[in-house]
């Protein structure tokens, strides 16, 4: 069968592809009405032609007084991890040429979560005023996950990254982190220790435009070098001599893709705490519903936009109490990572 010849945009040659468009779109929209139905559901209930109105503009006083202080920024906050995730999961999985390996997997949350919870069980973190209340434990979030993905790159590096070898080093060194945290809960003082719990479980819960806007622009910023470097991922993709032949700085390439797959999760980690599993389902299942041979960049962030708000109005509203969206989101990914495990280890033993 012929492939579909490219068109050129300038200096950019694509090619078209109608049903991955068309899966883009559908998880767009499925996306927007999660948004709207978020939005509007609580003690106070709006219709999703009430939210669109409000959005567009429209309104009473009281309606856009709910949606736009109270409970937009939560959603666009659920919204805006669940791409950084997405997005962090697919990069990690195509360099890695592995279906297993993730920030969660790989130990870039738990390295997350260390840096938080010491901040919070060691620093004092709720004692901080002004600006370093604000971004105290989102910088140590930041810092825990990039001082722990420079580890973990290191020891795994041996004239460059093979995908399995990362994988084991990752659930390696995410181990020690998670027994870290333990430790550290342990020996805290109970009031910090269910600060920290609460942030543990990724939870939305006060979310503020505040919190909203570093995720927002990290995304942007990240989001548009992932889409740049899209030839590059592919290319990866293919092994490291079939990349290098088309052209392609391996080492180089690895390094900048880690770097920000690292930084999108570390970010969406520091926003809300370590939301688990969407950076591993999400590319597989936009695998899947794409068709494509690899993680897509743009499917893999709608999904995990998709899960992560779409467990947070399972979380507030259809279970008998309001739980913390990243247990939610846990339960869906648990299962689905046995599902993996079963089926890479058919792949191996056909």
């Amino acid at each position: 069968m012929p492939s579909r010849p490219p068109f050129r945009i300038g200096p950019v040659s694509l090619v078209f592809r109608p049903f991955m468009i068309g899966v883009n779109v559908a998880l767009l929209v499925a996306l927007l009405l999660l948004l709207c139905i978020n939005i509007g559901r609580g003690d106070y209930d709006l219709s999703i032609p009430e939210v669109a109105s409000v959005l567009v503009g429209g309104g009473t006083k009281a309606q856009n007084f709910i949606v736009m202080d109270l409970r937009l920024p939560r959603s666009l906050t659920g919204l805006l991890i669940g791409v950084a995730l997405g997005l962090s999961g697919a990069l990690t999985q195509s360099i890695a040429r592995n279906s297993l390996a993730s920030p969660d997997i790989l130990g870039i949350t738990a390295g997350a979560s260390a840096g938080a919870v010491a901040l919070i069980v060691l620093g004092g973190g709720g004692s901080f005023v002004g600006l370093l209340a604000l971004l105290g434990i989102p910088m140590a979030a930041l810092c825990g996950g990039f001082l722990t993905a420079i580890v973990i790159y290191l020891l795994a590096w041996k004239g460059g990254i093979e995908g399995f070898r990362l994988i084991l080093i990752g659930i390696g060194i995410n181990a020690m982190l998670v027994a870290t945290v333990g430790w550290l809960l342990i020996s805290a003082d109970i009031d910090d220790v269910s600060r920290a719990q609460v942030w543990l479980n990724g939870s939305l819960n006060g979310a503020s435009w505040d919190q909203m806007w570093p995720v927002a622009i990290a995304v942007v910023v990240l989001g548009v070098l992932v889409v740049i470097s899209t030839f590059t991922v592919g290319a990866l993709r293919l092994g490291d001599d079939n990349a290098a032949s088309l052209g392609v700085n391996t080492n180089r390439a690895q390094t900048r893709l880690l770097l920000a797959s690292v930084a999108l999760a570390a970010v969406a980690t520091a926003a809300a705490g370590p939301v688990g599993f969407v950076a591993l389902a999400a590319p597989q299942l936009a695998l899947r519903l794409v068709r494509s041979p690899g993680p897509p960049m743009i499917a893999s962030a709608l999904t995990g936009a998709v899960l992560v708000v779409g467990s947070d109005v399972v979380a507030r509203t259809l279970l008998p109490v309001e739980l913390p969206v990243g247990i939610v989101t846990s339960a869906i990914g648990g299962p689905f990572l046995l599902y993996l495990l079963v089926r890479n280890n058919r792949k191996v033993s056909a």
